[in-house]
């Protein structure tokens, strides 16, 4: 016999196929119904796309007006502020064409001019320094780790003003540089790029040491010192700028970033740019004008 579930089902089938049935009926008996609607939905799709290209349009417009301005204003802004200065670009670690290409831009309308790129190895080689440095105090910096952070200091300095000590080494210390080392009147300026890696065991020990020695001979060699990154920067050096006490921009591929660069090197001090460790701003503060 049959139960109730059978005749159950045989109704819900006959009720599902009636459903069917009368849609397709309805499908098939109103085909204007559905190709209105499909020309509803491709006019609506072509609206939206005709609008937003319209709107990407008016932004690039607006995105070049932009750049215009910004063009002109940095002129103005930055413009004498360097006049005469030569300034040092110095890499610690690996050099980088796009530190270097965004320093020589943010430098052209300033009046000043990058006179010395030099790349130091990071850390160095101590024998090869002990070497170089012939029988002077330095010739026993491979044995005597206490001689590593004055010799950073000694190079820090003469990096700015000139030396014989940084004359017998550069050598083992550079791994390339263009442009003098022994220039006439000093450097006006210092932008440091740190691209260090992280040795451990005793490299570790010898890197904090020359770099801690060198920052400090930057810092008291009495000109100005900024150390440099892009917004993009990963992992960023501003912390090690911070801790070595150095002004530091961390946005040089912005105009922002550029302004912020002039002024340091003008004499300004702080920490600038977009990320969370630019404590002082986005900018230095104008002339008169308190910090806020």
């Amino acid at each position: 016999m049959f139960d109730f579930r059978y005749h159950a089902l045989s109704l819900a089938a006959v009720l599902i196929a009636l459903a069917v049935g009368l849609l397709l009926g309805v499908a098939i008996g109103d085909a204007n119904l559905v190709s209105n609607a499909e020309k509803q939905v491709v006019n609506t799709l072509r609206s939206n796309l005709d609008g937003a290209r319209n709107r990407a349009t008016a932004l690039n417009s607006q995105l070049a007006l932009r750049d215009q301005f910004e063009n002109a204003a940095y002129a103005q802004l930055v413009g004498g502020k360097l006049a005469g200065r030569r300034i040092g670009l110095i890499f610690l670690g690996s050099p980088s064409d796009q530190l270097n290409a965004l320093v020589r831009s943010a430098l052209e309308s300033t009046g000043g001019q990058v006179a010395l790129v030099a790349v130091v190895r990071d850390p160095p080689s101590l024998p090869a320094v002990a070497a170089a440095a012939g029988g002077g105090r330095y010739a026993a910096i491979a044995s005597d780790p206490a001689l590593i952070r004055p010799f950073g200091v000694r190079v820090g300095v003469q990096l700015v003003t000139g030396g014989r000590l940084l004359g017998k080494v550069a050598s083992p210390l550079l791994s390339t540089y263009n442009g003098t080392l022994q220039p006439k009147g000093g450097l006006g300026g210092i932008v440091i790029v740190r691209q260090a890696g992280n040795p451990t065991g005793p490299a570790a020990a010898v890197q904090t040491a020359f770099e801690d020695g060198l920052a400090a001979g930057f810092a008291g060699s009495g000109v100005p010192v900024v150390g440099a990154e892009t917004s993009t920067t990963s992992p960023s050096e501003i912390p090690w700028y911070e801790q070595q006490n150095l002004s530091s921009v961390d946005d040089l591929d912005d105009i922002a970033g550029r302004v912020a660069l002039a002024e340091v090197l003008a004499g300004g001090h702080g920490n600038f740019g977009r990320k969370a460790t630019a404590t002082s701003g986005l900018l230095p503060p104008a002339p008169g004008v308190a910090s806020p």
